[in-house]
């Protein structure tokens, strides 16, 4: 386990086991127990300024993020300092054939094939994505996990934590899980969605288990397109203070995002109404993409369209 998993399971008024005598038996420190990382205020300002700068051009790596950061905040710090950042943060530069989007793969966990090469999602419930962003906030920052319907962009469910732990996406995973189920679970190969426990549970609900390759980062575009929603319209606004502020916002605009908020691709209807199954009979078939990532395979979707 994790400091902070051992620390979790410390009981402060146990009846029987001191404090003290949980932390020995637990092997960490007794003081470590109070204590509270107080985040540097100067490095607080640079991530919201990478965040911010990623947040609109998701392909800068470390070199061109340095260079914006001077150009646009004023910041003047070097290449090293801005990829550990970047790291910390969880964020990758976008690149079409050499890396993954986004976190680190772990090569003891198992991987699994791709799945929705030349797919048609034509209803909901057929393919879910999931993906984690960095999540700003004034007293440091946290992580955001969302799992998204492919056909509708209902957001099924979400978490926030303060670490890249595989448990705050597992807890995603259960909720969504409650009162849905799709056909495939799509993400990409970091070490949260193919951790043993994070896989399992889609095996037991017999869900097909989708990653993408290497250099796809276009597979999982509705959940970018999200988080770039999101962060405009919610958390770059309200800036919030600390985790428990993001949690009950982020709670609220979700509510907005998936039932009062309509999208021209869904013909001007919100995710709710075409998730729950609202949709008119007309369909037209809209392939995604780029011509200049012809080495990425065509998702198709199909969308509804006014008579």
């Amino acid at each position: 386990m994790s400091h902070k998993e051992k620390v979790s399971l410390i009981e402060h008024a146990h009846s029987n086991i001191s404090v003290s005598r949980q932390a020995a038996l637990l092997d960490v420190s007794r003081a470590s127990i109070y204590y509270t990382p107080r985040p540097d205020p100067e490095e607080v300002r640079i991530t919201r300024a990478i965040d911010e700068v990623y947040t609109s051009r998701p392909f800068y790596g470390s070199r061109r993020m340095k260079d914006a950061l001077a150009d646009d905040h004023a910041i003047h710090i070097g290449r090293h300092q801005v990829r550990r950042l970047m790291r910390i943060m969880g964020l990758e530069a976008i690149y079409p054939k050499q890396k993954p989007k986004t976190s680190l793969s772990e090569p003891s966990h198992k991987k699994y094939p791709y799945l929705l090469r030349n797919l048609a999602i034509a209803r909901p419930n057929q393919v879910w994505g999931t993906d984690i962003t960095y999540l700003r906030l004034e007293e440091g920052w946290a992580y955001l996990v969302a799992i998204m319907d492919w056909f509708s962009r209902y957001v099924v469910a979400w978490n926030a934590s303060l670490t890249l732990e595989s448990n705050f996406c597992i807890a995603a995973l259960h909720r969504a899980l409650q009162d849905a189920r799709p056909e495939i679970f799509n993400s990409d190969q970091g070490t949260q969605f193919t951790d043993n426990d994070f896989t399992k549970i889609l095996i037991a609900h017999e869900v097909k288990i989708s990653m993408d390759g290497r250099g796809r980062y276009l597979d999982n575009i509705f959940t970018e397109r999200l988080w770039r929603t999101v962060k405009y319209e919610d958390v770059y606004l309200k800036s919030y203070r600390n985790i428990a502020e993001a949690r009950e916002g982020l709670s609220e605009y979700f509510q907005f995002y998936n039932t009062l908020r309509r999208h021209q691709s869904l013909d001007n209807r919100t995710p709710a109404d075409v998730y729950c199954g609202n949709q008119r009979s007309n369909q037209n078939v809209k392939k995604i993409l780029p011509p200049t990532l012809s080495n990425l395979s065509t998702i198709t979707v199909l969308t509804s369209r006014t008579t």
